[in-house]
């Protein structure tokens, strides 16, 4: 019998994953293995141990338990399992081309607050927006306390300054279609592209493909689609908790109960009028808190 091989998950389907072997660039298919008439589900960032057959078939033998499971919650109130292993989400926002969807980041921002796990913030596209509108977005975050960090990867602009920020993390990349998350990839030096596994388990090409770039103590997975990152129904003191700047100013409420939409005396409000809270982040609060995904 072939002898087991570790390997990462990069995505996932119904009867097979894709998986990077230790030691090989290549991602390859790999099919689930039936345990006790269940196939052993894994999810993007799951270490397993693979056996390689003699016809180049790759079978997955088994999942490893895992350290930490990042998971999102419906509307409906169930949850599902998106990641494992994760410390840290890489948010990806184009500073131009498409315009910076604040709202986006902000609610992968609150997620990643939620799951109690790091977040970066990287803006791309720097050559094509103004410049008072990069130092707006990088100041704000800044003054946020979140490391944020603009990159040109098509021109190889502070890529090292990047690869620098994510060393040593078990990363998950997120961000919407066109941001230049390819471009990273590939000036990262990590551009292994695998297709999409469809819900029948089998390998499919595709442009919007996983990928999976290895650092020597962690990695960087770009898999789940941004969506995945809805936080569901969510309740305002909880999402108080999600949005830093906003959890001193909510103490100073008239009512235990405020909401922060539309109550007197709110002093989430009052700190928006003031300056002290961003306007783009209270509007991503609202947004957010009245049209759950």
């Amino acid at each position: 019998m072939s002898e087991l091989r570790r390997a990462l998950v990069v995505s996932t389907g119904k009867n097979a994953a894709w998986v990077s072997l230790d030691g090989e660039i290549i991602p390859r298919l790999a099919q689930l293995r039936r345990q006790s008439g269940k196939r052993s589900m894994p999810v993007p960032g799951d270490v397993v141990f693979v056996r390689v057959l003699e016809d180049e078939k790759t079978v997955v033998d088994r999942v490893e338990p895992r350290g930490f499971t990042l998971e999102r919650r419906t509307i409906e109130g169930r949850s599902k399992i998106m990641a494992a292993n994760v410390d840290t989400l890489v948010t990806v926002t184009a500073l131009a081309d498409p315009p910076p969807r604040l709202v986006t980041l902000d609610q992968l921002l609150a997620f990643a607050e939620l799951e109690e796990i790091g977040a970066l913030v990287v803006f791309t596209k720097p050559d094509l927006a103004a410049g008072a509108v990069r130092d707006e977005l990088v100041s704000l975050y800044e003054r946020l306390g979140y490391q944020t960090i603009v990159v040109n990867p098509k021109a190889g602009e502070n890529i090292d300054g990047l690869r620098a920020a994510i060393g040593g993390r078990h990363a998950l990349l997120s961000g919407i279609s066109g941001v230049g998350k390819s471009s990273i990839f590939k000036a990262l030096g990590g551009d292994a592209s695998v297709g999409e596994v469809s819900r029948y388990g089998l390998g499919r090409q595709t442009t919007t493909a996983a990928r999976l770039y290895r650092l020597a103590d962690g990695f960087l997975i770009d898999s789940p689609g941004v969506n995945e990152f809805g936080l569901g129904k969510i309740e305002p003191a909880e999402l108080v908790r999600a949005f830093p700047e906003l959890r001193e100013p909510a103490t100073r409420c008239r009512f235990t109960d405020c909401t922060h939409l539309r109550e007197p005396d709110c002093g989430v409000q009052a700190a928006v009028a003031e300056g002290t809270v961003p306007e783009s982040r209270y509007a991503s609060y609202r947004k957010i808190l009245l049209e759950p995904v």
